[in-house]
Order: C-alpha cells, then sequence, then structure tokens
C-alpha cells in the first residue's frame, strides 16, 4: 500500500473518547492520530466539510490524563468494516502549543496507546 498521508499515523489500541466540546455530545472515539490529524470511529455521519471542537484525554509516559481540546475539520467519511459504524477523517486546525507538545511527547512514546 502507498501511503499517501502527510504524517504517519499510529494506532491507538486504548479507548480515547472523543466528545463535542460545545455540547458535551459523545462523537466516537480515536482509531489513530497524528501530529496534524486524527481518524475518528463514530456511530453515526458527521457533516461533510464541517468544523468540530472535540475534547478527549490522552495519557502521559507517567500515566497522567491530561485533557485536551481542539479544532478540527472533517476532511473524508466512509462506512466502516463494523454495520452502523463510520471513519471520519479529520484534520486539526486549531490547537493550543501545550496540547501540541502533550500529542508530539504522545506520539513518539512506545506505548503510545492510552492504558
Amino acid at each position: 500500500m502507498n501511503e499517501q498521508r502527510r504524517a504517519h499515523r499510529k494506532p491507538v489500541s486504548g479507548v480515547v473518547l472523543v466528545e463535542n466540546s460545545l455540547n458535551g455530545a459523545p462523537l466516537g472515539r480515536v482509531g489513530n492520530m497524528s501530529n496534524s490529524g486524527l481518524m475518528l470511529i463514530a456511530p453515526r455521519r458527521l457533516r461533510d466539510n464541517a468544523l468540530y471542537q472535540i475534547s478527549f484525554a490522552l495519557t502521559d509516559a507517567n500515566g497522567r490524563s491530561h485533557p485536551m481540546e481542539i479544532g478540527v475539520h472533517e476532511q473524508w467519511t466512509s462506512a466502516a468494516v463494523t454495520p452502523g459504524q463510520f471513519w471520519i477523517g479529520m484534520r486539526i486546525i486549531d490547537i493550543s502549543a501545550d496540547d501540541q507538545a502533550l500529542l508530539d511527547a504522545w506520539l513518539k512514546q512506545p506505548d503510545y496507546a492510552t492504558r
């Protein structure tokens, strides 16, 4: 398979739940992440080409949970292998410097998935 993405994405073996920061509605869970985007596994389609403010928590190398809030842009959606689920590609468009540093460090961990 020829990798066409700008940034390498790492799969998430644990569960990282994602919610809409504006209304608290659950959106799904993270399937994989990079320093510039993520794939959301969701029970429903999201609006095409829409902007979202999402929140989730990442666990650092010391086991501490860190809440993050980022702005993302929906890039694509496709039906997942599991019926009733969707894979949604999202590009990060707004992230604080602290959250970007946390994400970068989390991606570099040998055990990058939450525990």
